[in-house]
């Protein structure tokens, strides 16, 4: 099969340890796109925060951010597709995430939204936000996100907790009361909630019409349970050596870990660049 695209994750997929793209991955990426492959990122982070690390390549590419929500080009800023979760059912999961006292973040196109719970919690915020955004990123702290829900278009909301796994269970049960939301996991401490029939899969399906190409056509990458509907819709979903073994079975191929250059070798592999 001649692949015509390649969508990747970025977060233990595209970006080593240190949260950036790995030297081997962009030579690898650069060649496919020399050799006339579209190159699209998809990644659970907003729109701002996944379009930065694409400036490498110096393309007009479409990028899906916030598991799907959103699809807008790197450099025109056109946008693709849209899809926010509307506001009553934001505040029924603030609702939720209230009363079980649970970290939670609100993503909207360009803006993360924090819930401080302590000021030590926002400290600790904070420190684990340098590791993802720079600087141009608007990240807002506030102890009543409610009030920010009628200012934004909210595409994404995330609780996180660290060491509850109880909690986490438990406010993974109390979500499923809610209706027309879509809830997935990037990571063991958390869980991601979208308007329903949004994930990364159903943003592929737009993206492949948009772009005129097959699904056939495409080959994708990703590591976690967020990935899973795009892995499965691509015509070659490649399904990183770092993954929970959930998610290596639901792959066509297992590749190298994300610091081993996963991808690269795995684009090598398949589009013999």
């Amino acid at each position: 099969m001649e692949y015509k695209l390649i969508v990747s994750d970025m977060d233990g997929t595209l970006l080593g340890d240190n949260h950036k793209i790995t030297k081997e991955n962009k030579i690898a990426l650069s060649k496919a796109l020399q050799k006339g492959v579209k190159i699209v990122p998809a990644s659970g982070r907003i729109y701002n925060s996944a379009r930065e690390h694409f400036d490498f390549l110096d393309i007009n590419t479409p990028l899906i951010a916030c598991n799907g929500a959103i699809i807008k080009e790197t450099k025109t800023n056109r946008l693709i597709y849209k899809n926010s979760i509307p506001n009553d059912i934001c505040l029924k999961i603030i609702d939720v995430f209230e009363k079980n006292k649970i970290y939670y973040q609100l993503y909207s196109e360009n803006t993360m939204m924090c819930k401080n719970l302590s000021k030590e919690d926002k400290k600790k915020t904070q420190e684990r936000l340098k590791n993802f955004f720079n600087d141009d990123i608007n990240i807002h702290f506030g102890d009543d996100l409610k009030e920010e829900v009628g200012k934004h278009q909210i595409l994404k909301i995330i609780a996180i907790d660290d060491h509850d796994m109880d909690k986490l269970k438990r406010v993974k049960s109390e979500l499923n009361e809610i209706e027309d939301i879509e809830t997935t996991s990037s990571w063991f401490n958390n869980v991601e909630i979208m308007h329903k029939g949004v994930n990364k899969g159903e943003a592929l399906k737009e993206l492949v019409k948009y772009l005129g190409i097959q699904r056939e056509e495409v080959i994708a990458f990703g590591d976690n349970y967020n990935d899973l509907d795009m892995l499965k819709f691509a015509g070659m979903g490649v399904v990183m050596g770092n993954a929970d073994d959930a998610v290596k079975k639901q792959g066509d191929y297992v590749t190298s870990t994300n610091i081993e250059n996963g991808v690269a070798k795995a684009i090598y592999k398949f589009l013999e660049v």
